[in-house]
């Protein structure tokens, strides 16, 4: 059927060239050779015109957060996508930046000899202004892509303010867009010419990344110009195989308790696949259809109801539509949120009355005040909150239930709420490895009010905004065997 024309944005008024050599897929967020409507859109292309398939998936070196342990994890999905390809007719580009900046003029060399040029778009990170910048100077057309969810971001023109009002809106809207997913496999059964070579001015200047760095071996890494600091996650590896190997052992292992364990944090029975969602390793179509057809499902199962409640939906198991309250519901409204505006990262963009009831209480006294550094480095005198950014820092996860705590105890140690939300998304962006995402700024700024209501009784510091404190999530959840492995 195509790639649906809801997902595809040109961004610039060039033209697509016939006599180009090649078309370019610039792959940037949707890291992976399945489930990837932007590849599905530069496989269309490709056969149409009859030219051959360019993928080029470049790592910049300059991008903020820069480290080891980033780095690692999308190296080992480009060795990943390097095998993939392999078996197919396309010129895959592997490109790593050995120094800041050196990647410059690439895309821009490779556009001049392409009939068009394919991209992802998604409202993450620096993506949306680097395509923005690019659309500029491209001498062919640049189309951007959407393959951030199941449903597309034009598909609305609204902010939501809440869950219930997004997934209310979803009950309406999402039955129709499910006939639409992206291909498993775009490459399979079909016949493109292969290119003969590259430019030698192209590749002499921009070498494709060596075996050894895409492998992550510890020499190769260690030269490049990122923060080591920050390393890599022992026992967890990047890219399509790891990812799809999560989604595996989540079906087999964890979904079955999924509604009854989640928030418990000695059960280590989240998904785990934030991360490769973030890095687009797997999309969130084919954790859905996964999901769907672990649970017998069936279009027709759907609720016909628009009554924004989480359950009694999607007409599955209690513990698969919890799972997908996480993965479609509150996912794609922080997506919602970033594809609508550009401030999500910022104080402002809170709600009103989160904002008015924080300022309100902004000069209250606090009992504790820590440094960034303190909290950094877990030297706080809450043991709790200690064992979570130890974990941040370990394992770059905190556990999702106590991640609302870590936050709310930010709040209440910071000068000020516009400070408490600056630290909170320094540790995170920087530490955990689906940071810099829209779904994990929305939990951020979530303690600061967004996507919530008011609470009684109004308190110091907080004034109405959802009060937590470690005594009573020690109550509520198990925690003893997560301070003994997680406490500093």
């Amino acid at each position: 059927m195509g790639v649906p024309t809801l997902r595809i944005r040109a961004c610039n008024q060039a033209s697509v060239r016939g006599d180009g050599g090649f078309v370019l897929y610039w792959m940037i967020a949707a890291r992976r050779t399945g489930w990837s409507f932007a590849l599905e859109r530069a496989v269309e292309r490709a056969v149409g015109l009859g030219k051959p398939l360019v993928v080029l998936e470049a790592l910049r070196a300059d991008y903020r957060f820069a480290s080891e342990r980033l780095h690692a994890f999308v190296l080992e999905g480009m060795a990943d996508n390097a095998r993939a390809f392999a078996r197919h007719a396309v010129t895959y580009l592997p490109y790593v930046e050995s120094e800041p900046g050196a990647g410059k003029g690439m895309l821009e060399a490779l556009a001049a000899r392409a009939c068009v040029v394919v991209t992802d778009d998604a409202p993450v990170f620096f993506l949306p202004g680097m395509v923005a910048a690019a659309a500029d100077r491209l001498p062919v057309l640049l189309e951007a892509v959407d393959g951030n969810g199941l449903l597309p971001l034009a598909a609305t023109g609204a902010v939501f303010p809440t869950a219930f009002a997004f997934r209310r809106f979803l009950q309406g809207v999402l039955p129709a867009q499910l006939e639409d997913a992206p291909a498993p496999d775009p490459l399979v059964g079909v016949r493109l010419p292969r290119l003969t070579a590259l430019p030698e001015e192209v590749t002499r200047r921009w070498p494709v990344a060596s075996p050894a760095l895409l492998e992550g071996e510890p020499a190769a890494l260690g030269a490049l110009p990122v923060a080591h600091g920050v390393g890599r996650v022992p026992g967890v590896r990047g890219g399509r195989r790891a990812g799809l190997a999560s989604l595996k052992r989540f079906l087999d292992e964890r979904l079955a308790l999924y509604d009854e364990v989640r928030n418990q944090p000695e059960r280590d029975g989240t998904s785990g696949l934030s991360p490769y969602l973030h890095f687009g390793h797997v999309s969130a179509h084919e954790v859905f259809a996964a999901v769907a057809q672990r649970n017998g499902w069936a279009p027709e199962r759907l609720a016909s109801r628009e009554n924004g409640r989480r359950t009694g939906w999607w007409g599955m198991s209690a513990p698969a539509e919890a799972f997908l309250d996480q993965l479609v519901t509150w996912r794609e409204l922080g997506f919602n949120f970033a594809g609508k505006r550009d401030d999500g990262d910022r104080y402002e963009s809170l709600p009103p009355w989160a904002r008015a009831t924080l300022e309100k209480h902004a000069h209250d006294r606090r009992p504790t005040l820590y440094t960034p550094e303190q909290l950094e480095g877990a030297a706080t005198h809450d043991r709790l909150w200690n064992a979570a950014q130890v974990q941040l820092l370990r394992e770059g996860r905190i556990h999702n239930y106590l991640r609302m705590l870590w936050g709310k105890k930010v709040l209440e140690w910071s000068p000020s709420p516009t400070h408490a939300l600056e630290v909170m998304l320094e540790l995170n962006n920087r530490y955990a490895l689906d940071g810099r995402d829209p779904n994990s700024t929305s939990g951020i700024c979530w303690c600061l009010g967004r996507y919530d209501r008011p609470w009684g009784p109004e308190r110091p510091i907080f004034g109405t905004v959802r009060y937590m404190s470690s005594e009573n999530t020690a109550r509520k959840v198990r925690v003893a065997d997560y301070l003994a492995r997680y406490t500093p």
